[in-house]
C-alpha cells in the first residue's frame, strides 16, 4: 500500500528533525513523516563525549518524543530510490511513499582512505553516528591501551582528550603545523595544542601517515618519515563525505565536492525537493566558494530556512552562507573560531589586519575560577567589517563566538563593535573597561589608522 503524506524527510538527525519540526510550526495544517534508518539519531556532536564524560551510548540519543508531540509521524526504513516524477521515495523494505514536497537530510559518511594501506584492519575505527556501531566501539574500549587517532580536527581532538581521562595512552597524529589548524591562525592553535599535550595526550604533528601496521589486528602505525608509533586500536577522524548516491540516481546534480546543489532556499534543481544537513551545498559566507564544512550549527540554520520556505518562499528567511562557527571545550579551556582566519583571509587576497587582546573573563582578576579572554579579530582593511575571530578561554568562549558569527553575519564593522552597549557582572563578564572583544576591536581601529 502506498503511504502518502505532504512532506516527507528523509533523515532523522538534527538537521532533519528541525527541518520536519520547523516545517509543522510554520504549516500546521501540513502532514509530516520522517524516515529514519535508526530507531534513535545520535546528538553528533555529543559522540566524543561518550567514550568518556557519558560513560556510554544512551545518554547521547535524540529523543524522539519531540517529534511525536509536535504532531510528526516517525518511519523506520533506507532510501533506495526517489521517482521524482510521480514524487514517490522507495525504502529498502519496499514500502512507498509518495511526498508533496521531499526534503533530504541524508548525511554523511566518515572517510576511509583508499590509499590507507591496513584500514581494513581489526580495530580500526572510524567515528560513525549510528548507535549499534558505537556501542560495539565503546565495549571494545577495555581492551585497548595505546590509541592513536589520525585527524586532528574537532572530533580528533576531543575523543583523544576523552581517551586520556580514561588512562589510554593517546597519540594524535596530524599533517597540518599544528592540530585544529584549519580553524585557528598559527598563533592559537599552538596555544590550544600546549594545553593538549599539558593534559597528557601525545602530539604529531606536520607528518602524515603511510599506512596501519600488523596482519590481522592493529599493531601501529608507519608515519611517512618512517617513523613506527605501537597502538592497539587506530581511530580515523579525518572527516566526512555526503550520502549523496540515491539523490544523484534520482538525477539531482551535485558539485563538485560531492554535495547536492541548493539554492538560497535550500532547494534542490527540483522545487519539490529540498536539501539540509551535511548531504546539502553549501558556500563561505565571505568568499561564496564552494566550502566543504560540516556542521550542526550550519545544518539547523539550513533545517530552518528550509521549513519555513516549503510551501513559500521568504526572501529574507534565507542562507547567505556558512560562517563556520566551530568551539570546543578541553578541560577548564574553552576555544571557538569563526568566520575566515587570518591565513584564508590573506589567502584570498583580502587586505586585512588582526585586533588581538588578551584580558580576563571576569573582574576583578583576584575572583576564583577567573580564566584567561584571548581574542583575535580579522579584519577588512578597506571597511573595518569582521570577516572572522578566535576565542581561547574559559566557558565562555562559545557564547563569545557565537557574538562574533553574528558580528560577521550581520557585516558589522569595528566601529560599530566599538560604540556597542555591554552588560557586565563580576561574577559573568570581563570588566566594562576592558572587555576583550571592544579591546580587540581598538587594537585593529589603530592598525587601521597607522598608529
Amino acid at each position: 500500500m502506498l503511504r502518502k503524506t505532504d512532506v516527507l524527510v528523509v533523515g532523522g538527525g538534527p538537521a532533519g528533525s528541525l527541518a520536519a519540526v520547523t516545517g509543522k510550526s510554520s504549516f500546521p495544517e501540513k502532514k509530516f513523516v520522517i524516515v529514519n534508518d535508526e530507531d534513535h539519531s545520535m546528538v553528533p556532536c555529543g559522540i566524543p563525549y561518550i567514550f568518556g564524560t557519558l560513560n556510554g551510548v544512551d545518554k547521547n540519543l535524540l529523543p524522539n518524543e519531540r517529534l511525536t508531540k509536535a504532531g510528526i509521524d516517525l518511519v523506520n526504513g533506507e532510501l533506495t530510490a526517489i521517482d521524482r516524477k510521480e514524487k514517490v521515495c522507495e525504502f529498502a523494505d519496499g514500502e512507498k511513499i509518495a511526498y508533496d514536497r521531499l526534503v533530504l537530510a541524508v548525511g554523511s559518511t566518515p572517510v576511509v582512505p583508499k590509499w590507507l594501506k591496513g584500514a581494513d584492519l581489526e580495530n580500526v575505527h572510524v567515528i560513525k553516528k549510528e548507535k549499534e556501531y558505537l556501542e560495539d566501539f565503546f565495549k571494545s574500549l577495555a581492551d585497548f591501551k595505546k590509541i592513536v587517532v589520525i585527524g586532528g580536527g574537532f572530533i580528533g581532538v576531543e575523543i583523544s582528550d576523552e581517551l586520556n581521562k580514561l588512562g589510554k595512552d593517546v597519540t594524535i597524529v596530524e599533517i597540518l603545523p599544528h592540530i585544529l589548524g584549519l580553524a585557528f591562525d598559527a598563533d592559537l592553535a599552538g596555544e590550544i595544542q600546549k594545553i593538549v599535550v599539558q593534559r597528557g595526550v601525545k602530539v604529531r604533528t606536520g607528518v602524515g601517515v603511510k599506512q596501519i601496521l600488523g596482519s590481522d589486528k592493529v599493531e601501529g602505525i608507519l608515519l611517512q618519515n618512517s617513523e613506527r608509533i605501537d597502538a592497539d586500536a587506530v581511530i580515523l577522524s579525518m572527516g566526512y563525505r555526503p550520502n549523496c548516491g540515491v539523490a544523484e540516481r534520482s538525477g539531482l546534480s551535485t558539485n563538485e565536492l560531492g554535495f547536492i546543489r541548493v539554492d538560497e532556499y535550500m532547494r534542490t534543481e527540483d522545487p519539490s525537493i529540498f536539501a539540509v544537513g551535511d548531504c546539502a551545498e553549501k558556500r563561505d559566507f565571505s568568499t561564496r566558494k564552494v566550502s566543504g564544512v560540516m556542521l550542526a550549527s550550519t545544518a539547523s540554520t539550513e533545517a530552518r530556512i528550509a521549513g519555513m520556505n516549503l510551501y513559500g518562499l521568504s526572501v529574507v528567511k534565507t542562507f547567505r552562507g556558512t560562517i563556520a562557527i566551530f568551539s570546543t571545550a578541553i578541560g577548564d579551556y574553552g576555544f571557538g573560531s569563526a568566520g575566515l582566519t587570518e591565513t584564508a583571509a590573506r589567502k584570498e587576497g583580502f587586505e586585512i589586519v588582526t585586533g588581538m587582546f588578551d584580558g580576563v573573563d571576569k573582574h576583578p582578576s583576584t575572583l576564583p575560577d577567573v580564566h584567561r579572554q584571548l581574542i583575535k579579530l580579522i579584519v577588512a582593511r578597506d571597511s573595518g567589517a569582521v570577516l572572522g575571530g578566535e576565542v581561547l578561554s574559559g566557558p565562555s568562549a562559545g557564547e563569545l563566538v557565537n557574538m562574533i558569527g553574528l558580528i560577521i553575519q550581520n557585516r558589522m564593522t569595528i566601529d560599530m563593535i566599538l560604540s556597542s552597549q555591554i552588560g557586565t557582572h563580576p561574577l559573568l563578564t570581563a570588566p566594562p573597561t576592558a572587555y576583550p572583544l571592544i579591546k580587540a576591536a581598538e587594537d585593529a581601529a589603530k592598525k587601521i589608522r597607522g598608529v
